[in-house]
């Protein structure tokens, strides 16, 4: 029993990394990548409903500058276009009348201090999650020792245990966050 609530932990330790990772991937860096996009939503008049990007269009990197979006419906673009300008993006879309380009200029310094700090916030974020997943599971063993499912000396290696788990998510998590600070702040 005792191994299915290790397993069960270390698969929300995976998953609050996985949920930093793609909470990352969301940050803009000096290169055009279709992820940037994933959590712009656009309210679209037409069908009555706040959508994201992928289900509205494709949208594509063809160079490290530029994302192209090309919508299944025309008659979206101009919705897509404000949804675009009202997003925290910062950057302009450019419309033709059948695809919008979105030009991503290259960062200033300070942009990218911005930028930086923004992933250090999320990086603790996820830390709390982690510390709180470790105080949920920490509960769980005190109770089973309290119950006398198990002894003190059982719950003092599963106290460990459940320590020695959060430190390398947390770790992971940091090195998440380093490699995004560098990419960040590559010129």
């Amino acid at each position: 029993m005792i191994d299915e609530y290790m397993d069960a932990m270390k698969e929300e330790f995976a998953e609050r990394l996985d949920a930093l990772s793609k909470r990352l991937v969301t940050i803009r860096t000096g290169r055009a990548t279709p992820q940037l996009l994933d959590n712009v939503s656009i309210h679209v008049a037409a069908y009555g409903a706040t959508m994201p990007i992928k289900q509205l269009a494709t949208v594509q990197a063809p160079d490290a500058r530029l994302l192209v979006i090309n919508p299944w419906d025309k008659g979206t673009i101009k919705d897509i276009e404000r949804g675009l300008l009202a997003s925290q993006l910062g950057l302009t879309p450019a419309s033709d009348g059948q695809i919008i380009r979105l030009p991503v200029p290259p960062l200033t310094g300070e942009r990218r201090q911005q930028l930086v700090r923004q992933v250090r916030q999320l990086t603790e974020e996820a830390r709390i999650a982690a510390r709180g997943v470790r105080r949920e599971y920490n509960d769980i063993f005190k109770e089973m020792e309290r119950d006398k499912d198990i002894s003190e000396d059982e719950l003092k290696r599963q106290l460990a245990r459940v320590q020695d788990a959060t430190n390398a998510a947390i770790k992971q998590m940091e090195g998440l966050a380093s490699e995004k600070e560098a990419e960040v702040m590559e010129v």
